[in-house]
């Protein structure tokens, strides 16, 4: 298997609503994007699915060093080796793949955020950064492309709150900041037993509508000349925020399963922004 086919399968494999924007692009943008969020599901997996911390973190300290060789022109991992040939041409740099995979050592060492200033900090990271590197792999053209990427990328990573609290809460995580818990009255061992109130619900809403205003004003932060380079990212904003309105539909069903979207229904929306250029 070769490093391209590899990061292609990890790509496909994985399901996400973000394959479907991939789709579109000319064959060396959608190599580049697709080696790195190969990267990103690497280092994502690492957290998710190695069960003794020590070994997940371990694992990552791995992937630090991966990284900084492989910038040094010394890859050895699949990944890296079908990334590095595209790095130069869309200004990927490596502060960016390592702050990825600080985002994900995050979820080593906190399971609980005090407020929304600290889990903006872990949005940063995991998603802020993601969002960011995508548009220039996309083609940005202006700078202020990049407030509305990290932005678009931070309210990805609320739907992904969203939809994931139940997952989370198996794994001991809650990433539904705690003042805000304290605010609703919901009690994390609530939502640790995945327990379903009228409170729960009025906390959810509550982020359901601070996600939505991040959408709104991430698309207000792209610039006209660059939307028609953005067209993979307003793709997935297209799914993502319908991904939402369906959660929000189903009056917040997340505790105890995963509301997704049928890959035609993915599809569908992918192709809507490519041909007719409107969600």
């Amino acid at each position: 298997m070769t490093p391209q086919d590899y990061v292609q399968q990890k790509a496909s494999a994985s399901g996400s609503s973000f394959y479907y924007a991939f789709l579109f692009l000319p064959p060396q943008r959608r190599a580049a994007i697709t080696a790195f969020y190969a990267f990103c599901r690497e280092v994502d997996d690492v957290v998710d699915e190695v069960t003794d911390p020590g070994v997940a973190a371990s694992k990552l300290a791995w992937w630090h060093n991966e990284v900084h060789q492989a910038f040094a022109g010394k890859p050895n991992h699949p990944v890296t080796q079908a990334l590095m040939p595209l790095v130069a041409e869309f200004g990927i740099e490596e502060a960016s793949l390592q702050s990825v995979i600080e985002g994900c050592e995050m979820d080593l060492t906190q399971t609980r955020y005090l407020d929304y200033p600290n889990l903006t900090r872990y949005c940063h990271l995991v998603a802020g950064v993601v969002g960011e590197v995508s548009a220039k792999i996309f083609g940005q053209t202006d700078a202020d492309t990049t407030a509305y990427a990290h932005k678009l990328g931070q309210a990805f990573q609320l739907t992904n709150i969203i939809r994931d609290v139940g997952e989370d809460a198996l794994r001991g995580r809650i990433y539904l900041p705690v003042n805000e818990l304290q605010q609703f009255d919901v009690k994390a061992h609530e939502v640790l037993n995945r327990l379903d109130s009228a409170r729960f619900q009025a906390l959810m809403q509550f982020q359901a509508a601070r996600a939505h205003a991040l959408y709104n004003e991430a698309l207000a932060l792209l610039p006209a000349d660059d939307w028609k380079h953005q067209k993979p990212g307003l793709m997935m904003a297209s799914i993502y925020r319908t991904l939402l309105r369906e959660i929000e539909a189903k009056k917040f069903p997340v505790l105890t399963q995963r509301v997704t979207l049928t890959p035609l229904h993915k599809l569908w929306l992918a192709w809507k922004m490519q041909a007719l250029g409107r969600f």
